[in-house]
């Protein structure tokens, strides 16, 4: 299996303010998808909790379990061996340190990925970032809208708007960074705090909806491509409309085959008299 180009040492070295190009980050969820990535140049796939919602039909990416992000992932470590693959840790399986250490251990074994990723920056996962890199396994946070609970936080918005929530904010990615996570994920986290949380850290920023100063951006390949019929995120720009040229290509299929069945049927009938 052919060795990712880039490691963790490497992204840590990706500050765009330093003049570093910035890091690429696309979702990923199955072998073929990642075969694709593979042959590009994208720095780091994700295999987002998002399969929930984009692949499993589900409305929130709650219900996706430790099992289905082992099956993904290893499907997508599969398909792109030489790409930096991280894999989320899906909703309550780092409920308590115990279980994340298992849980991590389980998809590190299982996956052959390169990271993990978790939410929040409450001190229990602080304490779980920090034991995760003792044991070797590197992390990468995520704060600002997290969606393994955004019933808690009343919704999907922009995070870091006034005094208080900002100020939560930029400390939280201070404290990531203490306990020793290689990159912090912000997701629609107010422009400017992304810029300058950037530009205060020393481990680069990977922006989702937060503007275009962080380190680096991540994008769901499914909204990217525009691979199913909803329209996608405000941030997004699909490079394509997939959905509709595979709804076109599926058209026309149809109409060939049942012209030969049509056909088919004829000459049978001929040959009948």
């Amino acid at each position: 299996m052919k060795a990712p180009s880039l490691n963790k040492r490497k992204i840590k070295k990706r500050k765009l303010h330093k003049g570093a190009a910035p890091l690429s980050m696309l979702t990923a969820y199955d072998f073929q998808t990642a075969q694709l990535l593979d042959q590009t140049e994208l720095d780091m796939i994700l295999v987002g909790d998002s399969v929930g919602n984009v692949v499993l039909g589900y409305d929130t990416t709650v219900e996706v379990t430790l099992n289905d992000m082992i099956t993904f992932g290893a499907a997508v470590k599969r398909g792109a061996p030489s790409k930096f693959t991280v894999i989320d840790l899906p909703f309550g399986s780092y409920a308590t340190i115990d279980k994340g250490l298992e849980s991590a251990i389980e998809i590190f074994q299982k996956t052959k990925a390169e990271a993990v990723k978790l939410e929040g920056a409450s001190p229990i996962f602080l304490e779980l970032i920090t034991r995760l890199t003792e044991v070797g396994i590197p992390v990468m946070g995520h704060i600002g809208l997290t969606p393994q609970s955004v019933h808690q936080q009343g919704g999907y918005y922009v995070h870091g708007k006034t005094n208080a929530s900002e100020a939560r904010i930029y400390k939280e990615a201070m404290e990531l960074e203490k306990a020793g996570c290689f990159a912090i994920v912000l997701e629609f986290v107010e422009e400017t705090l992304a810029q300058r949380i950037s530009e205060n850290l020393k481990i680069p920023t990977v922006g989702i909806g937060s503007g275009q100063k962080t380190d680096g951006q991540v994008l769901v390949i499914n909204d990217l491509l525009k691979l199913g019929p909803n329209q996608p995120p405000s941030f997004c720009k699909p490079m394509a409309d997939l959905f509709e040229v595979k709804k076109e290509v599926l058209n026309k299929y149809l109409a060939r085959f049942k012209n030969e069945e049509n056909s088919n049927n004829d000459e049978s009938n001929e040959s009948l008299h």
